[in-house]
């Protein structure tokens, strides 16, 4: 970037280890942000007994493209862990402009091609613990720092913008939840400065989807030969730039409560992967399968009739007192 528009922001990536967290900490960091990285994985003491990379690794992405990298160790389903941090973001800076909630952890228990019957309920519920309850803790605790500013944003990290069938029950559970956690923060947030979005990436090139596809950035394409899909991924910097798009746009407010893709907001923004590219998911999906499911799109997104079903004003017409004291 050539200029810095989050110069002197103060940001939380909740879940900055890899993937797509690890991609919106460093360009956060290139629009200027200072970016508290956080995670359960350290130099020389990951989490993981499979993966290599670390939050301090991404707080130095982080400073090596403009920002400031902070790294926090922290288990996000340890309520007092995330209250210590949030204590430690008030002394150190004494605000917060953006939380981003990435926290995920599920790839190792996602068990696809098998229907819900023969999961492990256990395992389940370990994934609902760590993708969506983590990602309430760390809002809960967040939010009274982000309500002293004049405007701020949760930024929820999901996959898909739409609520079509995901693959696997709990999966599923989790990513639609992210959905409409953003859409119910914004609801009980929409009296103050705090706007809520959801965002997704399209088909990402992650460190582990490019392990498990046998190539590296250098020669990712080659990956096409095993899922032809690949063509059309992503790095997880490219949904980085339309986080920091959003947290930039001074009218994000418009946006509030619903989700969108990072293809989307680069039609919108106009920024581009880091190599110059504009993936879209999207449009690759519909081009590919839109001819068998003519007349309607093959990609369906959540438009603003599918809003509407969200925003009936129900509880304020029959308990108009249901606000009082917040």
């Amino acid at each position: 970037m050539t200029t810095k528009p989050l110069e002197g922001k103060i940001a939380l990536v909740a879940g900055a280890t890899r993937g797509a967290g690890r991609g919106i900490a460093t360009m956060l960091g290139e629009a200027g942000a200072t970016v508290y990285c956080t995670g359960r994985s350290v130099r020389g003491k990951p989490a993981t007994g499979t993966r290599p990379e670390t939050i301090d690794e991404t707080a130095e992405m982080v400073t090596a493209r403009g920002g400031h990298g902070i790294p926090v160790q922290v288990d996000h389903s340890v309520e007092p862990q995330v209250e210590a941090l949030i204590a430690r973001i008030r002394k150190d800076h004494g605000k917060l402009d953006l939380l981003v909630n990435d926290i995920w952890g599920g790839d190792a228990l996602t068990e696809f091609k098998k229907p819900f019957w023969q999961l492990s309920v256990e395992t389940g519920r370990t994934m609902l613990d760590r993708a969506i309850f983590t990602h309430i803790i760390t809002a809960k605790h967040a939010v009274p720092l982000l309500r002293e500013r004049e405007k701020s944003l949760i930024v929820e990290i999901t996959d898909g913008d739409t609520y079509a069938y995901r693959g696997h029950l709990y999966y599923d559970l989790v990513k639609t939840t992210v959905i409409r956690l953003a859409f119910l923060y914004a609801r009980e947030l929409r009296h103050t400065g705090v706007s809520a979005v959801a965002v997704t990436p399209g088909f990402l090139r992650s460190e582990e989807m490019l392990e498990n596809f046998g190539v590296t950035e250098a020669n990712w394409k080659e990956g096409a030969a095993t899922h032809p899909d690949f063509v059309a991924s992503e790095t997880p910097f490219f949904v980085g730039r339309a986080v920091a798009a959003l947290a930039a746009d001074p009218n994000v407010r418009a946006k509030n409560g619903r989700v969108y893709a990072s293809w989307t907001l680069s039609d919108e923004y106009g920024f581009t992967d880091i190599d110059g590219s504009r993936p879209h998911w999207g449009n690759f999906f519909q081009t590919k399968y839109g001819d068998r499911v003519k007349p309607r799109k093959a990609w369906r997104d959540l438009d603003d009739g599918f809003y509407d079903y969200w925003n009936s004003d129900w509880i304020e017409l029959s308990a108009p007192d249901w606000m009082d004291g917040w």
